[in-house]
């Protein structure tokens, strides 16, 4: 086993660590110093700072209400799913520092979204990318950290997958037994 190998459960918690500390540092900052539905304009016609609770899915679907039980059933499926980033990372942190990245980021990532729905029973949104009058649903660092772990897992799995694809035509034809008919 090679030493980076070796370091790469330190390196996940790192990463999962300060993705998290990040997260959540932010979000009290916004909270602090931008009053609720407050915005602060970093880029004119591009970026603003936004102060959201968004008690609905990624992006604000289903924040505008009328649905009484999703924000226990986010707060589920955020917990599921993070059990199982969990488990895929443990599974294969000492196998594939590209995983390890990415899972890492997508952890911690739903770790800070996770512990402000338990807290708060909503997510601090803050981050208003805009064209002119077009925006973006507001999001937040977490969000940026489960977007960018996403697309590098899906990088990985499409063009590195772990078993090269199995071509038919590369195969000899199988030897016959004498119980084969």
């Amino acid at each position: 086993m090679s030493p980076d190998i070796r370091r790469l459960p330190l390196l996940a918690a790192g990463i999962i660590f300060i993705s998290f500390i990040l997260d959540q540092v932010t979000k009290i900052l916004v909270t602090q110093y931008i009053p609720y539905r407050g915005e602060i304009t970093i880029i004119p016609g591009l970026l603003n700072l936004v102060y959201i609770r968004n008690k609905g899915a990624a992006f604000g679907l289903g924040s505008a209400g009328g649905i009484d039980w999703l924000p226990t059933f986010l707060l589920a499926l955020t917990l599921a799913a993070t059990v199982f980033v969990i488990f895929l990372l443990i599974r294969t942190v000492r196998q594939s520092p590209a995983m390890t990245y990415s899972l890492s980021l997508i952890l911690g990532g739903a770790l800070g979204n996770l512990s402000d729905r338990i807290r708060a029973g909503s997510v601090v949104d803050f981050i208003d990318l805009h064209i002119s009058r077009a925006h973006w649903p507001s999001f937040n660092l977490a969000d940026t950290f489960i977007t960018i772990g996403g697309i590098l897992l899906l990088i990985h799995l499409v063009f590195f997958p772990a078993h090269p694809p199995h071509s038919d035509s590369e195969d000899p034809a199988p030897e016959e037994t004498p119980d084969s008919f």
